[in-house]
């Protein structure tokens, strides 16, 4: 584990695990931390993998007081800390908002990545648009954050609850619910951001080959975005989850990971 500053003195908490196989950076979806991925960083690590997971500007254990928490920020941070940690041409990996960031950062990085993730991604859009009638709207976005300012606690339950299609046990909600309720009070801007956020054209800048990994029954993150999305990328697939919501690698998480270490080892 360790910290990297990234805007003057504040730092981002970062944890780096080595080995001889190709380098994963795991971007965590909103308001959660880097342990969202902890059933499935064992799988990497058995398979070669170096990993790497952080928690994202105000989340987790990085510090809260940063005065730009933008999709654009954190992706600079992602980039910042692939050549920190001289990693090899890593894949990026994205969960929900992190798959905005993941997009952000592999147009920033270009051919030092080998290879683009989207798990349940927010890209190229989060909110819908005249020319875009997949997901919310940014009246959406604002409505769930002003049940986070007046009930903060009651409210990321009621998300937790969400995340998953498939029936899961109430540790895993309580699991998820925690990870939620340690992101602190400017948390809520990265979300405001990502409302703000059309990546369409900055797809067809990215070059490598890109794997969506997206839940039929995805109640944040429309899977008809997903299907889209794909044909936007110069080299994409799309698998879908049909029984998963907004966490296949929770909910289908042996047929998750079969498909990102098969990405991962092409």
């Amino acid at each position: 584990m360790g910290y990297l500053e990234v805007e003057g003195t504040r730092r981002i908490y970062f944890e780096h695990y080595e080995g001889s196989g190709r380098p994963v950076v795991l971007i965590h979806g909103w308001g959660v931390t880097a342990s969202c991925w902890d059933n499935v960083v064992p799988a990497l690590l058995a398979n070669g993998n170096e990993v790497v997971t952080f928690d994202h500007r105000t989340c987790g254990r990085s510090d809260k007081d940063f005065d730009d928490v933008s999709i654009e920020a954190i992706g600079s941070d992602v980039a910042e800390l692939c050549a920190h940690l001289s990693l090899d041409r890593p894949v990026l990996n994205g969960w929900s908002l992190g798959g905005a960031v993941a997009v952000d950062a592999a147009s920033r990085l270009g051919s030092q990545i080998s290879g683009l993730v989207l798990t349940g991604g927010a890209s190229p859009r989060y909110t819908a648009a005249p020319d875009w009638p997949h997901g919310g709207g940014v009246a959406d976005v604002e409505g769930v954050l002003a049940g986070v300012e007046s009930d903060r606690a009651t409210t990321f339950k009621a998300v937790s609850s969400a995340v998953c299609a498939v029936p899961v046990s109430p540790e895993v909600v309580d699991w998820m619910w925690a990870m939620f309720m340690a992101m602190g009070p400017r948390g809520g801007d990265t979300l405001r951001s990502l409302a703000d956020v059309d990546q369409r054209k900055t797809l067809a800048t990215i070059e490598v080959p890109v794997l969506l990994l997206h839940g039929r029954q995805d109640a944040f993150v429309p899977f008809s975005g997903a299907e889209a999305a794909v044909g936007l990328w110069p080299d994409a697939r799309l698998v879908e989850f049909e029984q998963s919501g907004h966490a296949p690698f929770v909910e289908e998480r042996d047929k998750y990971l079969s498909e990102l270490v098969g990405f991962l080892n092409r």
